[in-house]
């Protein structure tokens, strides 16, 4: 993915150019390794300073939210599935849209790196399947694929579902992965394991709310987290104020989750909380044979009404 960057650059920079764009929102390389950063240009010039390599893992869907001028964005599957969304939910129009579409073949997990290697990495380079990572006094490769983003490991949709030009041809789409085996394992759970479990997996949360900035989905002026009148869920660490937090969030992007991986990449404690989401996820999917984010001419479920709809929970 990396040999993608000559050719980003040299579409932003026609597209600025020609005056098709007002502004181009892409990668730069960050201060650090392994966090390339989202960033705005609006300069033919500037588009040098554009990057793609596996440390694009931040959803650039979640900056597209209200605006108004003409833009160009860089979008992978799951970022193309969130702009869908963002037409379909009338955040944006689709006429100020220049979708520039970036095969996929899956982002990098940082932490997994970062736990692997004996020291703190100074410099990281990817080459083909390769990861090259440098520090004070040490120099490993590992490989790609054994350190892919959970979600990313997982993903049916790599190519950009909607685009208006192509950097590179479309990837093989994996045919042969179980999208929801880790949804099963805890299905299988009688209740009070799932109790156990559920509590162990958010015991960490320090309630910093990464997730839901992170989230392409979650755009409200005011989240129910933050509301006073009424007060729907406590400021404290009370564990209940924790768990209400992140099932009314999970079930607010039921049916509208593309599973980017962007909340649990943004969590400073590394929570899993894509099991909630990917629970609803496949609940829709079994149900209504609905993944979020494929066309734009259909609304999520949870978000149409049909008389015929099966209402057997009524009876």
């Amino acid at each position: 993915m990396i040999a993608y960057t000559d050719k980003i650059q040299e579409i932003a920079r026609r597209l600025l150019k020609d005056c098709k764009v007002e502004t181009v929102i892409g990668f730069r390389k960050g201060s650090v390794p392994m966090m390339n950063e989202p960033c705005f240009i609006t300069s033919a010039d500037a588009a040098d300073g554009l990057v793609w390599d596996g440390n694009c893992g931040i959803n650039l869907a979640n900056y597209l939210t209200n605006r108004k001028e003409k833009i160009a964005v860089f979008a992978k599957g799951c970022d193309s599935r969130n702009i869908a969304n963002h037409i379909i939910e009338n955040k944006i129009d689709r006429e100020q849209l220049y979708i520039v579409g970036v095969p996929c073949q899956g982002m990098i997990e940082k932490r997994r790196i970062r736990q692997m290697a004996p020291g703190e990495i100074t410099e990281a380079t990817e080459d083909g399947d390769e990861i090259r990572v440098k520090g004070r006094d040490f120099e490993e490769v590992y490989n790609r694929d054994e350190a892919l983003q959970k979600n990313c490991a997982v993903c049916v949709h790599r190519n950009p579902v909607i685009h208006d030009e192509m950097v590179a041809d479309e990837v093989e789409e994996q045919t042969d992965v179980d999208r929801f085996a880790d949804v099963r394992e805890i299905e299988a759970m009688s209740p009070e394991e799932r109790r156990v479990f559920f509590r162990k997996l958010l015991e960490p949360c320090i309630r910093c709310y990464a997730c839901r900035n992170a989230c392409p989905l979650c755009y409200c002026p005011t989240c129910f987290v933050d509301e006073s009148q009424p007060q729907w869920v406590g400021k404290s660490q009370n564990p209940t104020d924790i768990w209400t937090f992140h099932f009314l969030r999970a079930y607010h992007c039921a049916g509208r989750c593309t599973d980017c991986g962007a909340c649990e990449r943004a969590c400073p404690v590394g929570i899993n909380m894509r099991l909630l989401t990917k629970k609803l996820n496949k609940d829709a999917f079994d149900q209504w044979g609905w993944e979020a984010g494929l066309n734009l001419e259909e609304r999520p479920p949870l978000d149409t009404y049909r008389p015929n709809d099966p209402e057997e929970f009524i009876k």
